[in-house]
Formats: structure tokens, C-alpha cells, sequence
């Protein structure tokens, strides 16, 4: 399972000020440094043992979900919240309203004052900090010395029940409404290449869609929303029902859970929150869009609908894209850049999203080769594997590969905590580590073949290329016929 991109917050970088928090909850001296990943059962049909996670879930009575995963070798502590809430639950016409939300909580709640969110955290020793929005969801964490805990715990409940409760909030969803439109000038539209990412999941995905538009919205509903709007949207969403917690690191469980209780379970559950799984977007021709942009190199972006996260078909697609471009001693790269010598850069992976994934290929060429050169290249490795199957050697290579990738991104707190996250959202497990892995080890080369002719079709995709032109503007503009 590779994640998606994301839209991140403001981080840390607040002053430090005087505040008035919740005594310091008390780590756990004595706890024993035992491993938070530890050794569990081999895999069918081979010798080493699956990494299994230590979790324990459960739920408190508004519904909120509750992950604990200890960790005593560091006196640190994640507190990582998400709410399964991203873009994909906007409304059309009402476009953004879920990262603007990512920005609005920073700024203070009914007990917590304006700009001092970042102020305690910085004071309590702070070493990370920040929150980010995807079309699936949107997450606030931090990371902190074991002993300010309850602070944690305090600032995140007071947000999730008492944000629309703060005073001045009309002047605050307006000043960040125009910090968001900042952000996306910056951020799109003058950034190179900027309209490429809209173009494609606009030709992606059908306008009914979720995932037709944008996580950052469009300036023109950032500009139509009231408050009302925006105070709907939080009530049905950020609420203790639609949102999980994990606490990830050095504390005593029975202390923690006392906390939860204290400062999350007076809040109120909100209305169900209900979904429809949109239909497989399967697409039946290919689809060219040509953008010139203000860039010294053309581009090119080959993009598939492929299957969702933790799917049948997700794990294939995770292994060919290693096989394609997973390094120096992958196919593209071998041919395109070392053989060839007609391309400066390739990339491939599978962006692993919650109601259907994409999977993408880009490249660069070298100065005096094309796009076309390019791209008939790439046909031909993709061609190969819709007909050939993968050597054993190639395909135990790029397991090797993806397994210490994913084991060594691992080792932080965080890092786990954002997995058993995206687990949990997507598998319902947040022990899913073992499984997901097992999954991958059971991967065929015949699977791989199955899924390349499934998904890497000529007539499945979007192909966006990107030309340089000096006149047109940075993010780049439709060509001219």
C-alpha cells in the first residue's frame, strides 16, 4: 500500500507563550523497552516470519476509536488524530472546505486562544507538529516528551468539541480562507506544471466522482463559502463518531485510556456518517491532453485507474511499479536512462486511495529527444508486461526491495502511527501490517501479468504531456490546436 499525496498544514513555527494546561500526565518510568514491532508467524511458503504490530483497539461510547501501540524506547509520545473526512466529501460548488478546516483548528478553539495553539505545544518541548488533507482524509498529530500527554489530549479535544464555540470565528474563517487562496497560488498556480494534477484527475474521474476535483478547491467556491457553510460541513464530520485516535510511544495504557475518557468522552457523537463506494471508474480509450508551461524540460505523465488500497490488483501494481522504475536496476531506468540515454528521470507508483487508486509513470527526456521517443519506450516495457511473464529473479528482487523499504520507513512513532491510520481507514484493522505484507510475499508473476493486462491497458489511461513556451504561464495553459 503506497499512500497519496497530501496537502499539508502550517507546522510548528509559532512563538512561545504563557498558558494555563492540564498538569502533565506522568510517563512510564519502569516500563520495560520491549521491540513495537515484533516477530510473528511465517508466511505461507517461506521461511521468515511476518512483522506484526502490538495494537490495542477500542471505542468509547461517542463512538470515537481509540489505537494504542507502545513504544518505551524513547520518552516520546504521538498523538495522531484523523478524521475520515477529505475531499472527497465535498459537496460540487462547495469545493476546499476540508483543507481549509486543516488551517481553521490551528487557529484556536473555545479554551484555547487565537494563535497559542502552537504557543503550548512549543513550551511543552514539541519536536513535531502539523496536520495535512487528503481526498480520504485529514490528520492532525504531535509529537512530544511521554509526560505531556494530557496537554495533547487537551488541545485536540477542545478543537474537535468546542471550535465553533471560539470567539471571533468570522474574522478567523476569513483570514484563513485568504491564507488557503495563497496557498493555492503557490501551490498551482505559480508552480510549474501546476494544472497538471487537475487536468488528470479531471479526465481521470467523471464529474460525479469524489475524487473530480482538487483537495485545495477552487478559488471561486473558497470565495462563495459562508460561515454557515463551513459550520455545517464541521458538524457532520469532525466529530468523535467519524474521527480515530492513536497513541503511539512512551506511557502507561491504563493512565492513557483515563485521559481519553477525560477529555474526549464528554464530547457528543454526531449523526452517522453514511457513504455510497462510487462505481470502478474504467476507462475505454485513451485520452491526450498537450499543456505548455514556462519550463526548461517537457514532461510526460501516463496516468491508470487502478484498484483501490488494500484491493485485489493494489499489491500487483505496488511491485510493478519497482519493476518498472524502483531504482537503477529497474526497466525504464535501465533502458530509458543508462541504455538509451534519452531520458533524464522516471518515476512509477501506485497512489493508493480509498475508492479507487491511480497508478502513474512519468519521465523526462534528455535535451534533443522527445516526448514521442519517450513514450514509445515506455509502451514497449509495459507491452512486455502484459505478455511476458516477470522472471522469478526480478520479482523476488522487488519484494526484497519493498519489504525493507516499507519495514525501514517504520522506525519512527509517527511513521506507525500514520500507518495503523491508514490501515485502520482502509482495512479496519490497524494491525494490518502482517496481513498486508504476507499479501505482497504472495504475489505471482502470473498476478503481475494479470494485473498489468487488467490495468496498464493503451486504452485504460490519460497521458498529459507538458512542452516548454517561454509566453505561457508557469503552471501551464491547454495548447493550442
Amino acid at each position: 500500500m503506497t499512500l497519496t499525496a497530501v496537502v499539508s498544514g502550517p507546522g510548528t513555527a509559532m512563538p512561545q507563550a504563557r498558558s494555563t494546561t492540564p498538569a502533565p500526565a506522568a510517563a512510564s518510568p519502569t516500563a520495560p523497552a520491549s521491540p513495537p514491532v515484533s516477530k510473528g508467524a511465517a508466511a505461507p511458503g517461506t521461511g521468515s516470519p511476518l512483522p506484526e504490530l502490538k495494537v490495542e483497539k477500542y471505542a468509547l461510547a461517542n463512538g470515537l476509536e481509540v489505537i494504542l501501540h507502545e513504544d518505551h524506547r524513547v520518552p516520546q509520545v504521538v498523538v495522531d488524530i484523523w478524521y475520515k473526512v477529505g475531499s472527497k466529501d465535498e459537496e460540487r460548488g462547495r469545493t476546499g472546505f476540508a483543507h481549509l478546516f486543516e488551517h481553521v483548528m490551528f487557529q484556536g478553539s473555545k479554551h484555547v486562544g487565537e494563535d497559542k495553539h502552537f504557543a503550548y505545544l512549543q513550551k511543552a518541548g514539541v519536536s513535531n507538529a502539523n496536520g495535512s488533507t487528503s481526498e480520504d482524509r485529514t490528520n492532525y498529530f504531535e509529537v512530544l516528551p511521554a509526560n505531556q500527554l494530557e496537554l495533547a489530549l487537551w488541545l485536540e479535544s477542545d478543537r474537535m468539541g468546542f471550535l465553533l464555540d471560539r470567539p471571533g470565528l468570522k474574522e478567523t474563517f476569513d483570514g484563513q480562507r485568504d491564507v488557503v487562496k495563497n496557498e493555492r497560488r503557490q501551490r498551482i498556480e505559480n508552480r510549474p506544471m501546476g494544472l497538471v494534477n487537475r487536468v488528470t484527475i479531471e479526465a481521470l474521474f467523471p464529474e460525479t466522482h469524489p475524487y473530480h476535483h482538487e483537495v485545495i478547491g477552487s478559488m471561486d467556491d473558497l470565495s462563495r463559502a459562508t460561515l454557515d457553510d463551513v459550520g455545517a460541513f464541521f458538524r457532520r464530520y469532525y466529530v468523535p463518531n467519524n474521527a480515530t485516535l492513536v497513541l503511539a510511544g512512551d506511557f502507561d495504557p491504563e493512565a492513557a485510556r483515563a485521559l481519553v475518557e477525560k477529555y474526549f468522552g464528554p464530547i457528543p457523537s454526531g449523526p452517522p456518517v453514511t457513504r455510497t463506494l462510487p462505481p470502478a471508474v474504467t476507462l475505454r480509450a485513451e485520452t491526450r491532453i498537450a499543456l505548455e508551461a514556462k519550463v526548461q524540460q517537457p514532461q510526460v505523465f501516463i496516468d491508470f485507474p487502478t484498484a483501490r488500497g488494500l484491493s485485489k490488483g493494489d499489491h500487483e501494481m505496488d511491485l510493478l511499479a519497482l519493476v518498472l522504475a524502483g531504482g537503477k536496476a529497474s526497466r525504464l531506468y535501465r533502458r530509458l536512462v543508462y541504455e538509451l540515454q534519452i531520458a533524464q528521470s522516471v518515476t512509477a507508483n501506485q497512489q493508493s486511495q480509498l475508492l479507487q487508486s491511480v497508478f502513474e509513470i512519468s519521465a523526462s527526456p534528455l535535451g534533443g529527444h522527445t516526448l514521442d521517443e519517450v513514450v514509445k519506450v515506455i509502451d514497449e516495457e509495459l507491452e512486455s508486461l502484459r505478455t511476458k511473464p516477470v522472471e522469478e529473479a526480478e520479482l523476488e528482487r522487488v519484494k526484497n526491495q519493498l519489504e525493507f523499504d516499507q519495514m525501514r520507513s517504520l522506525e519512527p512513532a509517527l511513521a506507525r502511527a500514520e500507518r495503523m491510520q491508514a490501515y485502520n481507514l482502509q482495512a479496519g484493522d490497524p494491525a494490518y501490517l502482517a496481513r498486508d505484507l504476507a499479501m505482497y510475499r504472495a504475489v505471482d508473476a502470473a498476478a503481475l501479468r494479470a494485473a498489468a493486462n487488467q490495468y496498464l491497458r493503451k486504452d485504460g489511461r490519460v497521458v498529459v504531456t507538458v512542452t516548454p513556451n517561454p509566453d505561457a504561464p508557469i503552471m501551464g495553459r491547454i495548447k493550442a490546436p
